[in-house]
């Protein structure tokens, strides 16, 4: 159903407290204007993260799991009821933080994305290699902790590489704003190359 509207979706995931919320908020910020988005949030409880995506004026809906530690295709079906698909570009799934369930579950996604904070220490990929094999990009978030954290930036890249060769990464700062730019610039030309499939195939 998504390719048949041109429509990206992307699977964000990571571990609790990576930083996936407030990546999400500086993404929006930067395509805003560019790219029409809506977000579908997944967590055990509350809807804190949908009201920050609310906050800034783009649509979101919000799936409580209770004790489930995953979303899955039903749910994502049952809640895009309430978007109108065809005045999208793209729809990120924010799943539940948790660097084992999400991986073993296709939501119907275009790309997986997985973020990994500095904070996680270098070795979280060789850990965890499901996660980071699967995914399309991984973002390498609070770079600028990296010192604090006595994370080796390059033995951690490498580590994502050992269990993924192909993985696109970007390494970044939601703090200091690196690496941003890079990340929503490719992320745009990922959109247009959905939508452009759409289009071939017409």
């Amino acid at each position: 159903m998504f390719e048949d509207h041109g429509l990206l979706v992307i699977n964000l995931m990571s571990a609790p407290g990576a930083g996936k919320t407030t990546l999400l908020e500086a993404t929006i910020k930067s395509l805003r204007g560019r790219c029409r988005l809506a977000v579908i949030e997944g967590d055990l409880q509350t809807d804190l993260d949908a009201q920050r995506i609310q906050a800034l004026g783009v649509r979101s809906h919000q799936i409580t799991t209770g004790t489930v530690c995953h979303l899955d295709a039903r749910m994502v079906a049952r809640a895009l009821t309430v978007f109108p698909v065809d005045e999208l570009d793209l729809l990120v799934i924010e799943n539940v933080g948790n660097l084992i369930c999400p991986a073993s579950f296709d939501l119907g996604e275009g790309l997986r994305v997985v973020v990994c904070s500095v904070a996680e220490g270098a070795e979280k990929p060789r850990k965890y290699p499901v996660m980071f094999h699967k995914a399309a990009v991984v973002l390498i978030n609070k770079i600028d902790l990296a010192a604090a954290s006595d994370v080796d930036l390059v033995e951690l890249e490498a580590n994502i590489r050992s269990v993924n060769p192909t993985a696109t990464i970007f390494k970044l700062s939601c703090k200091s704003g690196v690496g941003l730019d890079e990340w929503t610039e490719w992320l745009q030309h990922a959109v247009a190359a959905r939508q452009a499939s759409v289009l071939v195939g017409a």
